[in-house]
């Protein structure tokens, strides 16, 4: 059981860089980014083939790098070529799986269990200490420390401002003579090298990488970020982060349960839709409570009266 929460515990960690980049995107701008399918699969390849090449360590920027380019097209579509933001998160997700496959050189499959990464680096560098059998779960905690400390000061900053004001309120935005088109082009791009960030890492951990790895993870990624509100419904950014981590960690959980239940796997996506729509309907349907309340008390207190 140990086994199994500490797997969920990794997978929801490395998970969470994604729901982190969802909780840019999604909630400080105010963009729903349909191409987290595909730019994670791009981060994963693209490290995985940066690693396969021998840079274990380059393979990090490399990845973040290439879903910074996802991003940026995604945006310019968006903004310069008037795409509406749904449709370019899609047609952007639709390319990706082309050049995904072609970057991987025409396979749908890498293995890497002979391959230096940056996990048998932390295993190497943990050997010998009681926290050996945790290296995984070193790396991922760490990258997920580093993302958080990122957010926490870039969206202090006057540019991260300007994005938190760009999906609260993009007249004022306008009237303060920031272009909307260059705050929602600086958080695509960096919300989406989490995204690769995040790919890159699952890929390196699993130690192989298949065209269909971010198949569903933008469902995953929402419902984790929907859930994470439940920690942290108010207060600032680094509390409604960690709460989107805690929601990508709670997720994962879900799914460990799931399994040891002997759910089969393929129910794990209905498991994320249905998260996913009580995580958006249950305050709508909490808010509608009272009057729902007051209106069958009514209408069965009067009538009980009659019968009465």
């Amino acid at each position: 059981m140990l086994s199994i929460v500490q797997t969920a515990l990794e997978l929801g960690l490395m998970g969470s860089l994604t729901v982190l980049a969802l909780f840019l995107s999604y909630s400080m701008l105010g963009v729903c980014d349909l191409s987290t399918d595909g730019c994670f699969t791009l981060g994963a390849v693209v490290g995985a083939v940066v690693a396969l090449a021998g840079h274990p360590w380059l393979s990090i920027p490399a990845a973040m790098a290439a879903g910074m380019l996802s991003g940026f097209v995604t945006a310019l579509l968006q903004t310069r070529m008037g795409v509406d933001s749904l449709l370019a998160g899609i047609v952007v997700n639709t390319g990706l799986y082309s050049i995904n496959i072609a970057i991987m050189g025409g396979a749908s499959l890498l293995n890497m269990n002979k391959t230096e990464t940056v996990f048998t680096a932390m295993k190497a560098l943990l050997a010998q200490t009681p926290l050996a059998p945790y290296y995984k779960t070193a790396v991922a905690l760490l990258a997920v420390l580093l993302a958080l400390v990122f957010l926490t000061l870039f969206l202090r900053t006057r540019l991260g401002l300007a994005i938190r004001a760009t999906g609260d309120n993009i007249d004022m935005l306008r009237a303060s003579s920031v272009n909307p088109a260059f705050t929602t082009l600086v958080g695509l791009c960096a919300s989406n090298a989490l995204t690769g960030l995040s790919g890159c890492l699952l890929a390196q951990a699993q130690k192989s990488v298949n065209i269909d790895i971010g198949s569903g993870m933008v469902t995953i990624a929402l419902a984790s970020l929907l859930m994470g509100r439940a920690f942290a419904p108010n207060g600032g950014i680094p509390r409604r982060a960690l709460g989107a981590v805690l929601g990508a960690v709670v997720f994962r959980l879900v799914y460990a349960l799931a399994l040891r239940l002997n759910m089969p796997a393929f129910m794990l996506k209905l498991v994320s839709s249905v998260i996913v729509i009580f995580a958006i309907a249950g305050p709508y349907l909490k808010a509608r409570y009272p009057e729902l309340h007051r209106r069958l008390s009514h209408k069965y207190g009067k009538g009980g009266g009659a019968r009465a």
